[in-house]
């Protein structure tokens, strides 16, 4: 049974694309902690962050940097946090989230409930700084 992500990358399920290359796939989250929070995560079906190769992992996070600072000019902020919990679905996956101070990265803070339109409008603005 393919992971919900790899359905997404298969486009079997709909999401808010953000960037894309032969090996990695960035879009939005749908329970976002901020405007512009991303989710970058490899083709390959993987569980775990850390047994990707070491070549995967570093072409991974070559590939968050350039969607990280993408965010980082779409949405001004002091900093694009990057967390890798990866309990909740188990494909390796990276959170990209712009932030103002530490606290913007707690996962335990409220959702921010966002309209489809919102969500579009987010991830053009990504794809437009790419």
């Amino acid at each position: 049974m393919a992971t919900l992500f790899s359905q997404i990358i298969a486009g079997e399920i709909p999401c808010y694309k953000v960037a894309e290359d032969d090996r990695f796939f960035a879009f939005l989250d749908i329970n976002p902690l901020v405007k512009g929070h991303t989710l970058v995560v490899p083709k390959q079906e993987v569980d775990y962050v850390f047994d990707l190769s070491d070549e995967d992992l570093a072409a991974m996070h070559v590939f968050a940097k350039k969607v990280a600072l993408a965010i980082q000019r779409a949405f001004p902020c002091v900093k694009v946090g990057e967390a890798v919990i990866g309990l909740e679905v188990p494909h390796a996956h990276i959170h990209l989230i712009p932030i103002q101070k530490e606290s913007d990265m707690l996962f335990s803070n409220p959702k921010l409930k966002l309209s489809s339109d919102e969500f579009s409008e987010i991830a053009s603005a990504i794809r437009s700084t790419l």
